[in-house]
């Protein structure tokens, strides 16, 4: 039978701030506590809205084992005080989880088998570090080098440098520019829209009496951007992947932890409970390329995603584009001719974290909060993913 595809609208999207893994102000915090945390934070945010109509509820998170397996999905839905009759499912596309979990739940709705969903994405690289804690894997990806699936995500980033020509003051400048735009973000607020300010709740032992103190803390804001980075500093840096190689710690994605959440749900619903629309999802797409050039992928995944929404690549006015490495986010800008200007306004992984599955949701609140103040039409969140995969998401502001 044949159905009308019908539109899906986002009426709540918030994130938690990202913290530095594994040291940093979110090592010793469940990462199904911080997706608790962002649920509870987007359903919030509509309290006209039912919660017991809740469909699904779908996260992304890359390596889900350990304190972010047995489902976080639906541990996190039980645990934030949801309606038990709400699902929940956990997906895995590596650093595509979350925007691929916005485009399930999305498409959910596009069909007419849901009316309300939430999409989110969590990753707490603190406790579980990349290739998880236990990796174990089919030793047939090592016997033809051609396949470079069994490339560490650094060296693929050395192949993109060396294939692309990008050198390594190129790079580190990019990676100099991702720090001083989001420390330009920070100071002008302009994240304040988008994050959920989470607690941490410390116990600490005071020797003098014996006794555990406890001290909960506030945090509100992204731990990574530095505002004392220098191309002096960078350029100090060692390479990381290959010992002549350019790609360092300086100009790569920090590991991170985070989470984040988006509320989606159909024009019906949009008039019953009379919600206000922030934006609406127009369209996704995903491309594989060779694994040993994985970084690449966006470049294949763009132009896709702008064909299924009908609009053109120069009609996008911020590119979320995630910065894995400032060699990949290079070669993509330069192939497809992308507006330097429009990539990442508020800085990007290298400065702000890439918790991985989390950070398609969470760069998806990122684009819809921006495209809202600046008044702009259509905005993207776009990622390499490993083994040799692009994606892309389109958003329109409403």
């Amino acid at each position: 039978m044949n159905q009308q595809v019908q539109d899906a609208y986002i009426v709540a999207a918030t994130r938690t701030p990202i913290g530095k893994a594994p040291r940093g102000m979110f090592k010793n915090m469940r990462p199904d506590d911080l997706l608790v945390r962002a649920l509870q934070s987007a359903t919030s945010k509509v309290p006209d809205l039912d919660p017991k109509l809740i469909e699904d509820v779908i996260v992304g998170c890359a390596f889900p084992e350990a304190e972010q397996g047995l489902n976080v999905a639906r541990m996190a839905v039980l645990l934030a005080g949801l309606p038990q009759s709400v699902g929940g499912v956990t997906v895995n596309r590596y650093c595509a989880s979350g925007i691929t979990a916005v485009a399930m739940a999305a498409d959910r709705i596009r069909v007419g088998q849901a009316e309300v969903m939430i999409a989110a994405g969590v990753e707490s690289m603190s406790m579980v570090p990349m290739m998880g804690h236990h990796p174990s894997m089919n030793m047939d990806i090592f016997k033809d080098e051609n396949l470079g699936m069994a490339y560490g995500m650094g060296l693929t980033a050395e192949k993109v440098a060396q294939q692309w020509k990008i050198s390594r003051e190129v790079q580190d400048q990019f990676a100099l520019k991702s720090h001083q735009k989001a420390i330009a973000a920070q100071q002008a607020g302009e994240f304040r829209d988008e994050t959920t300010a989470v607690d941490i709740v410390e116990r600490l032992p005071n020797l003098a009496t014996g006794k555990i103190e406890i001290k909960t803390r506030s945090v509100n804001q992204d731990e990574g951007a530095r505002a004392d980075s220098s191309l002096a500093s960078l350029a100090k840096l060692k390479p990381v992947f290959a010992a002549k190689g350019t790609v360092t710690a300086g100009n790569s994605s920090q590991t991170s932890d985070g989470a984040g959440a988006l509320i989606l749900v159909s024009e019906k619903t949009l008039k019953q409970f009379n919600l206000t629309p922030l934006a609406r999802f127009m369209s996704f797409a995903v491309r594989g390329v060779p694994p040993e050039i994985m970084g690449i992928g966006p470049k294949e995944a763009i132009p896709v995603a702008c064909r299924a929404a009908g609009i053109t690549l120069d009609q996008i006015d911020w590119f979320e584009l995630n910065e894995a490495f400032a060699a990949q986010s290079l070669a993509v800008i330069r192939d497809l001719g992308l507006d330097p200007n429009k990539v990442n306004p508020m800085g990007g992984a290298i400065a702000l974290g890439h918790p991985l599955g989390a950070t398609g949701a969470i760069r998806s609140a990122t684009v819809i909060h921006a495209m809202r103040r600046r008044n702009l039409k259509y905005g993207m969140v776009t990622m390499c993913v490993g083994t040799g995969m692009g994606a892309a998401g389109i958003f329109e502001r409403m």
